[in-house]
């Protein structure tokens, strides 16, 4: 087998990459915006839908471990198709659902894929930006929220049919949206044995910058405690951002009288920073290093959350959330590019490993919140998100500064497509594979 690189195969893997991102992003945020239509035609109360919810976050958690699992026995192409497949077989499933039990049991099934699909993506866009020599996470991630705000947009647009009809109607498009991406980005994602090759030429990389060789993947430890730093870091970034997508619109109409209009407002200007964040992240990582874009980035939602404890105004609050969604934004996508490199032979369990810290941060952001908003208020408990945030402030240094990929190269040369042995070898280390090899 010899290998090959074109810049078209280049971009038309990652645009497969960003295209499931971005399905992920859809089918998420379309499903949390149709819940108010879900609990118009099935008849259920709020804190069923709190118990849907954390059922939900715990079989994501069960999702991410298959995923892991798969993508070590097959592939991390082969748990994101088989991922995003399940997802549009639940929302399609919930589309029909008019009692609690089959609504359910529909939400299951996506909850296990959305969970695969969570891990899988950023094994692919780790591997991708090895490929690519420089920081792309940021960008990946930017499809993500792209597409999250483009399917709440849309959630608004079609509550003109009704309420009911229009969250059947976004959730049947999501299904098909998932589908075709599933079934259309298979070819183009990166396969088993071209990441095996990127591995091996990791690990060569480092033996001859003076690291040890680690041997078999088998025989390779898990870098543990690198998982707990940075599985840390993925964890309190998702309690900032479940504190605000929870618990912000409720503060500003609540706590701060705000009218119906502008109680949003927290919540899109958190959103919009998020977006503008992850699009500004790679040019600033490649020109000042993740340490210190992680730095910068992290001390001002620090700043903004403390604005939004101590600063009684809705302009303050809206101004705050918004800074809020800078560090937010850029530290998810940072914590998992590093994570990548701690053992690149063992990329797939890494990840997914550090994926389920991301359910642990979700539940303690709307949890603690909401317990804390019956004592000091909500306000105030806006000051728990800012405290853990504090820690990733004074561990930015670890972060380090360009993508080690984009220093050594050492994974250039391992991507490609398959081609027949006679084709020449050709490879340039901004140019990724796509294959139809069998996992």
């Amino acid at each position: 087998m010899s290998v090959t690189t074109t810049t078209s195969a280049s971009w038309r893997t990652r645009a497969a990459v960003g295209a499931a991102y971005a399905a992920q992003g859809f089918g998420y945020a379309t499903v949390v915006t149709s819940l108010p239509g879900l609990k118009a035609r099935t008849g259920i109360d709020d804190m069923t839908i709190s118990f849907v919810l954390l059922l939900g976050c715990l079989l994501a958690a069960a999702g991410s471990v298959t995923a892991e699992k798969t993508a070590t026995r097959r592939s991390s192409r082969t748990a994101l198709v088989a991922g995003l497949l399940a997802q549009a077989v639940g929302l399609a499933l919930v589309t029909t659902a008019t009692s609690v039990p089959p609504l359910v049991g529909a939400f299951a099934i996506f909850a296990v894929g959305l969970g695969m699909v969570d891990a899988s993506i950023n094994m692919q866009g780790v591997l991708l930006q090895r490929f690519a020599g420089r920081s792309i996470m940021s960008t990946l991630f930017a499809c993500l929220t792209a597409a999250a705000i483009v399917a709440a947009l849309a959630q608004a647009a079609l509550a003109n049919l009704g309420t009911t009809t229009g969250a059947v109607v976004a959730l049947l498009t999501a299904a098909v949206v998932a589908a075709a991406i599933a079934l259309g980005i298979r070819g183009a994602l990166i396969p088993r044995a071209v990441a095996d090759e990127a591995a091996a030429a990791a690990v060569a990389a480092r033996a001859t910058t003076g690291a040890a060789a680690t041997g078999a993947k088998a025989r390779t430890p898990l870098p543990r405690a690198g998982i707990w730093l940075f599985g840390s870091m993925v964890a309190v970034a998702f309690v900032a951002d479940s504190a605000v997508s929870s618990w912000s619109a409720v503060y500003l109409a609540d706590g701060l009288d705000a009218p119906a209009t502008v109680a949003p407002l927290g919540y899109a200007a958190y959103q919009g920073a998020v977006l503008v964040s992850r699009l500004a992240g790679d040019p600033l990582v490649r020109r000042f290093g993740r340490g210190k874009v992680v730095g910068v980035t992290v001390l001002l939602a620090v700043a903004g959350l403390g604005m939004v404890a101590l600063l009684p105004s809705t302009g303050a609050a809206i101004a705050g959330f918004a800074l809020t969604g800078i560090g937010v934004g850029a530290l998810v996508p940072q914590a998992f590019s590093v994570a990548g490199e701690l053992a690149p032979e063992r990329l797939d369990e890494v990840i997914a490993r550090i994926n389920l810290f991301n359910y642990v941060g979700a539940l303690l952001g709307a949890v603690a919140l909401g317990l804390l908003s019956e004592g000091p208020g909500l306000g105030p408990a806006f000051l728990i998100p800012a405290l853990l945030l504090l820690p990733a402030v004074a561990l930015s240094p670890r972060f380090g500064g360009a993508p080690a990929a984009g220093r050594a190269g050492e994974a250039g040369a391992a991507a490609g497509s398959v081609a027949p042995p006679s084709t020449p070898v050709s490879s340039t280390a901004d140019t990724p594979p796509t294959s139809r090899d069998a996992d």
